[in-house]
């Protein structure tokens, strides 16, 4: 190269300057140019714009085989973030090392955790002749190395195939003696070619309730004036779990929460190690059965766990991620129905606030166009929340969502005068969401890290508001429900507006006439 290295042990640069230098620029492009034999920049610019068009979009839309970039992620995901809510539990992949390893990766670069897991390591001998001598021994690795309370089985892809039985090969283990015979292992298909990470999650609840209420149908159990509540899977589950005891604290409400990760993903650095932290204890798990009610924060992430509680003998109540004014109504007012004590004035003052914080915003909010993607259930309490705001919820959008959570979000969308321009799509992904927001753009989309790129292309701000945010830090540790989340939530819609309108209004004697002082 004509340039001298700019990189050396006495300079060091990061990746942000280091490859604008012109050694390396020089270097991209002779690749570019010698290697990757791609079209010119005019044939890319051509079909860039017609990629922009409704002719496109038709196309687009009309694919069948294909899926380009997914808002969901595989089934093993939800079922490892389910597990790691119970006490001192370790998810037991049975599958490839790759698998588990990606698993615990994406979990990690959301919660910027430790995140601990591990695998019955199959490879293809397991693939020919099953896998029953990798559980074997992997059961009892896990058991003498890592010292759990339980174990929690999960399958890969390889192991569904294959057919693979669960439940016989656990008791072939145990009769192995790989673990002792009365220690909890609860399992879950989860076969990662199907679905995704919801339905993994119930697969992964249903399969712990069963280990320890056992299977029985209308099985007539006494109860209690206990109420067990289950998250759904859930980026927030830091702050909103938390919020969720303090909330039943203020009742007085004994709560007991089914996979509670509100420790193991934020355990601190005090110098001790915790392999595992926090969880739902496994005595309170076992003792949920006699509760008076369960109640699902998440619709489509608990509908089989729902269905067995229910022959349980136990009240269900299911929400969609209530979010904002009236989601946190509806919920109080069904903690206030099953444990017979009226809403707490403490409670009733942060809904003021909340109330008194949206009229002093909702100039900057009304009339605003959103795109919203995620999971099913966020994108209903967002869609919802939105229209509260005075705000307009137009292209919904979710790969996990079905024909019936279509009609749903249609129905919210009619209840409002600013859903009259919004639809849902259901079992779409980000790719069409791109099509979309070329052809009936709206002023902001909120979504997850993977949104960024969208932003990118079609110049629209993007609020991160759900799972998974990889390049944004420590948003997980703040509640968005309750009426404090609802204010949370509200503040970074505001910042990001507040933000881009200084963003446009900045440029010296041209129009920064706008540029305020006071928004």
């Amino acid at each position: 190269m004509s340039h001298p290295v700019s990189q050396s042990a006495d300079k060091v640069i990061d990746h942000f300057t280091l490859f604008r230098q012109p050694e390396y620029k020089e270097l991209l492009e002779r690749k570019k140019t010698e290697f990757e034999y791609g079209h010119s920049d005019e044939e890319v610019a051509r079909v860039s714009a017609w990629t922009k068009t409704e002719e496109y979009k038709e196309k687009n839309f009309a694919r069948e085989a294909v899926v380009i970039n997914p808002t969901k992620a595989c089934q093993p995901i939800g079922a490892m973030f389910a597990a790691q809510g119970f006490e001192g539990t370790l998810p037991f992949v049975h599958g490839s090392q790759g698998c588990v390893a990606y698993y615990r990766t994406h979990l990690t670069r959301h919660f910027k955790e430790p995140n601990s897991a591990v695998s019955s390591s199959m490879t293809e001998d397991a693939a020919v002749f099953g896998g029953l001598n990798n559980m074997i021994d992997g059961l009892a690795n896990a058991y003498a190395l890592y010292k759990p309370k339980m174990i929690a089985v999960m399958t890969t892809c390889m192991a569904e195939v294959i057919g693979d039985d669960l439940s016989g090969f656990i008791n072939n283990a145990k009769n192995k003696e790989s673990v002792p015979a009365d220690f909890p292992v609860p399992f879950a298909h989860t076969p990662a070619f199907v679905g995704s990470h919801i339905v993994g999650y119930d697969n992964m609840i249903k399969g712990v309730l069963t280990h320890f209420w056992g299977t029985s149908e209308n099985f007539d159990t006494p109860k209690n004036e206990k109420i067990n509540l289950i998250p759904g899977f859930d980026g927030f589950a830091v702050g909103n779990n938390r919020e969720l005891k303090r909330i039943a604290g203020l009742f007085g409400i004994d709560l007991t929460i089914l996979s509670d990760v509100s420790d193991n993903f934020d355990t601190p650095a005090d110098g001790e190690y915790r392999m595992y932290d926090g969880g739902t204890p496994l005595e309170a798990t076992k003792e949920a059965v006699h509760a008076k009610a369960t109640i699902s924060m998440q619709e489509y992430c608990t509908p089989q766990s729902l269905q067995f509680i229910k022959e349980k003998g136990q009240q269900v109540a299911k929400y969609n991620y209530p979010m904002g004014v009236t989601g946190t109504d509806e919920l109080l007012m069904k903690l206030a129905e099953l444990s017979g004590k009226p809403v707490p004035a403490e409670l009733k003052l942060e809904r003021g606030r909340l109330v008194d914080a949206i009229a002093d915003s909702h100039t900057h909010l009304h009339g605003k166009r959103f795109a919203v993607y995620g999971d099913p259930d966020f994108c209903l309490g967002m869609s919802k929340f939105l229209m509260e705001l005075g705000a307009e919820p137009v292209h919904i959008l979710s790969t996990s969502g079905s024909k019936k959570w279509e009609k749903q979000v249609q129905k919210t969308l009619d209840a409002s005068p600013f859903g009259k321009s919004g639809k849902a799509y259901g079992g779409k992904d980000l790719w069409h969401l791109r099509s979309l927001l070329f052809t009936d753009k709206v002023d902001y989309i909120i979504g997850n890290s993977y949104g960024k790129y969208l932003e990118r292309d079609t110049k629209i701000p993007l609020i991160r508001l759900t799972y998974p945010i990889f390049d944004r830090h420590h948003h997980h540790r703040y509640p968005t429900w309750g009426y404090q989340g609802a204010l949370n939530v509200l503040v970074r819609i505001l910042d990001r507006i507040f933000e881009d309108m200084d963003a446009n209004t900045n440029i010296v004697g041209e129009t920064d006439y706008s540029f305020d002082l006071v928004r």
